[in-house]
């Protein structure tokens, strides 16, 4: 009898155990700045989006685990300079309205409160804010309408989840309280209660959510409401997850939380693609009309016409397009310019489109290029008729106009080969964030083709700047001095600093580098000097993001991560 006794109070025991090591798992999906995009992106390539798309996909996850956590970051409202699909003030304000309804009918649990909600003015923000779900959340903007934070246990884990509004929304004329402060309240009141994870939605801007989070402790996580550019959608600063979700809604992010005994031990991030293969929700479909513009209606060969935008009576029209001549020049030996992708853009946008190549240095496009005074390719030139184009209006500001003719800006249709700067073969420039992803598989992936290597900071009245503020200027002073100094052993510190960049101390990664001259070159005059002379090229070609490449002084190409060795090669070669 003792015996038995004993193996149940040991089986007990592990029972215990395993009760208290087990993680748990929550679920998170997630928008933001969606600027209240109904429909799937009128782009030229991947047409993905929408929101009967996907509350098709939202349902599916639901079924899949009726506990999941549906949040919006903000910038759910339509109407504002980066809205691309803005047209008036009514349209925008009844689609933004049917956004919201449709958010409803998806069962988001809360929303951000970012300063785009108020695009149209307080009055039209609480028409919407009337809504019990989702909640309305924002610690720093006063208003019996929104709540500061909201509590949600979930698979038995209690969550705190915090919004925080903009400050521009200043111009709005709403009072907001200083964050930081507020923030690190309701961190001590939530922790109080017994909240394990604190969840911040952001809508301060990144660079504003990394000095919040280097001041205030116990966030666990930040949704960055503001950050239309950056693709990367999970990265970590010291213990906190920073989460970005994708551009328009063109993606739903699902965030998969592992706790441990009370405590985020990691996050697990994936982006969904709202593809053409996810079927439309038909709850959905009932309230969204057929078209609010003209870039609703598509069909191959044919322009698209909006009739009674924005009414559940929309329809679409479609007419047959006039003919249109479009010649484009590129240069004849350049790697990596490759056209076809702007071209197909434009043949979408005039269906009667008809493309003539010509190249460069043949003498007759040479001749047209002086006499437009062209600097790069490959560029994109039209006659006088563009003007009778339907639509054409509205993209007028993207083409450069002179005399006879009208061609796109390069930074609407991107370049690939200067002109106008002299060949140096065989060079290679590498233009690079030392904070960017992988930036240490980069680093090896190119060391072989010795690349002169451009750090991506700015120079302004106050001194310089990069992405990451202070610090990564920092690593850009020691770099340049031991550029000058030691160069044999700066890719080696590079690569070491890359795997290491949570860590202050540099020196950790100094080996056989000679600290008193690095140091006292960092600190003085001549560091400052090396950077602005490192840096100049990134000006005088405007580059602010990377990594790009400079191949020969003329051909200028972007990779997205880490680029393949063998195709970098090739590319060289030719």
């Amino acid at each position: 009898m003792k015996e038995i006794k004993t193996v149940f109070l040991i089986s007990s025991f592990l029972l215990v155990a395993a009760n208290i090591s087990y993680a748990k798992e929550v679920n998170i999906a997630y928008t933001g700045q969606t600027h209240a995009m109904l429909y799937p992106c009128s782009c030229p390539i991947e047409q993905d989006g929408g929101i009967a798309r996907r509350a098709t996909l939202i349902k599916k996850l639901k079924k899949k685990d009726p506990r999941l956590f549906l949040l919006d970051c903000g910038s759910f409202t339509a109407g504002n300079l980066i809205d691309e699909y803005a047209q008036n003030s009514l349209l925008d304000m009844q689609r933004s309205l049917l956004n919201f309804k449709a958010m409803e009918l998806m069962g988001y649990d809360a929303v951000g409160v970012s300063q785009d909600e108020f695009n149209f003015g307080m009055e039209y923000f609480l028409k919407i804010a009337k809504s019990d779900k989702p909640i309305f959340l924002s610690a720093n903007l006063q208003s019996e309408k929104v709540s500061p934070y909201m509590v949600k246990n979930i698979n038995g884990v209690k969550i705190g989840i915090i919004g925080l509004t903009g400050l521009s929304a200043h111009k709005a004329g709403l009072n907001l309280l200083e964050p930081a402060q507020k923030t690190a309240e309701l961190i001590d009141q939530l922790k109080a209660k017994g909240v394990q994870v604190i969840i911040l939605i952001s809508n301060l801007g990144e660079k504003e959510d990394l000095k919040l989070i280097s001041e205030v402790k116990g966030i666990d996580i930040v949704f960055v409401g503001q950050n239309p550019l950056k693709e990367e959608q999970l990265s970590k600063v010291g213990s906190v997850f920073m989460l970005r979700p994708s551009w328009q809604g063109r993606k739903l992010g699902k965030l998969t939380l592992e706790i441990k005994n009370g405590i985020l031990e990691n996050c697990k991030a994936e982006q969904i693609t709202l593809a053409d293969k996810i079927a439309d929700d038909p709850d959905i479909l009932k309230i969204l009309p057929r078209c609010y513009s003209d870039s609703n209606c598509r069909k191959e060969g044919f322009i698209g016409v909006c009739n009674n935008p924005g009414d559940l009576k929309a329809e679409c029209d479609f007419i047959t397009p006039s003919k249109i001549t479009m010649k484009v020049i590129t240069a004849r030996d350049c790697a990596v310019c490759k056209p076809d992708q702007t071209v197909n853009s434009l043949k979408r946008r005039f269906p009667g489109l008809t493309v003539e190549y010509l190249y460069y240095p043949d003498q007759p496009t040479e001749n047209l290029i002086k006499e437009l005074s062209i600097t790069a390719l490959p560029v994109y030139i039209f006659g006088k008729e563009i003007e009778g184009e339907r639509g054409f209006e509205s993209i007028k500001n993207d083409f450069i106009h002179r005399g006879d003719f009208y061609w796109l800006k390069p930074e609407r249709s991107g370049l690939s080969f200067f002109i106008d700067r002299k060949k140096k073969p065989k060079e290679l420039d590498l233009f690079f964030s030392i904070f960017d992803k992988d930036i240490d598989k980069l680093l090896s992936a190119v060391k072989d083709f010795k690349p002169n290597l451009h750090f991506l900071a700015m120079e302004s009245g106050m001194g310089f700047d990069a992405k990451k503020g202070s610090q990564e200027v920092g690593e850009y002073l020691r770099a340049v001095c031991l550029q000058k100094y030691q160069p044999q052993v700066l890719w080696d510190y590079l690569a070491c600093r890359a795997k290491n960049l949570d860590d202050s101390d540099w020196e950790a990664c100094a080996k056989g580098i000679n600290l008193t001259r690095v140091n006292k070159c960092a600190v003085g005059k001549e560091g400052p000097k090396l950077l602005r002379e490192n840096i100049g090229l990134n000006q005088e070609l405007k580059i602010l993001f990377g990594p790009v490449y400079l191949l020969n002084n003329q051909e200028i190409f972007s990779s997205t991560g880490v680029p393949d060795k063998e195709e970098l090669e090739r590319i060289i070669k030719k």
